[in-house]
């Protein structure tokens, strides 16, 4: 089922910009607002886009973010190559996402996020696999950024009648939002 106008709208604002194709919610935050939106896998102009989980939640990009630049993901290489069980179950998220994507449209060349199956690319898109599915490397960036530190709504509507970015959320500390 297609997202309503509303959702499209919060996710607008989530990610500073429009959607570029149709989208779908496929993971909600603690306060109902989409945290990861579902793509197709070639977006309207015709462009592939092998990411059909999409993150939009603005504390967990940030949260992400943080752990990118301190040095997690060789870290968490490392690990994938030297602990057989996780490559397994990454090898599986993998097999399962290429799946629910080829049910959608089949992309030649074949392509994964994040990575998979057996590279770490995108934290972020490995999250987002996760809370829509499930993803070992990202049920382990869950288990590090989780409970996310948001202490309500990252979009609502402040007396204007329109859906805006609430001022002084954690989500938009440093972070550039479009109108």
């Amino acid at each position: 089922m297609a997202s309503t106008s509303v959702e499209q709208r919060i996710v607008e604002i989530q990610i500073g910009r429009p959607p570029r194709s149709a989208i779908t919610v496929s993971a909600r935050c603690p306060f109902g607002l989409p945290l990861v939106v579902r793509t197709p896998p070639r977006l309207d102009d015709g462009t592939p886009f092998p990411t059909i989980h999409y993150l939009t939640c603005p504390v967990a990009v940030r949260a992400i973010g943080t752990l990118e630049a301190d040095g997690t993901m060789p870290e968490l290489r490392a690990r994938l190559r030297d602990d057989a069980e996780l490559a397994a179950a990454y090898a599986e998220a993998h097999a399962r996402y290429v799946a629910e994507r080829d049910a959608i449209e089949v992309l030649e060349p074949a392509a994964s996020a994040g990575g998979m199956p057996d590279r770490i690319k995108c934290l972020h898109a490995l999250y987002a696999h996760e809370k829509a599915d499930a993803n070992p490397i990202g049920a382990i960036v869950a288990e590090r950024i989780e409970p996310l530190e948001c202490p309500g709504p990252c979009v609502a509507d402040l007396g204007t009648g329109e859906l805006e970015a609430v001022p002084g959320h954690p989500g938009w500390k440093g972070k550039r939002r479009r109108r």
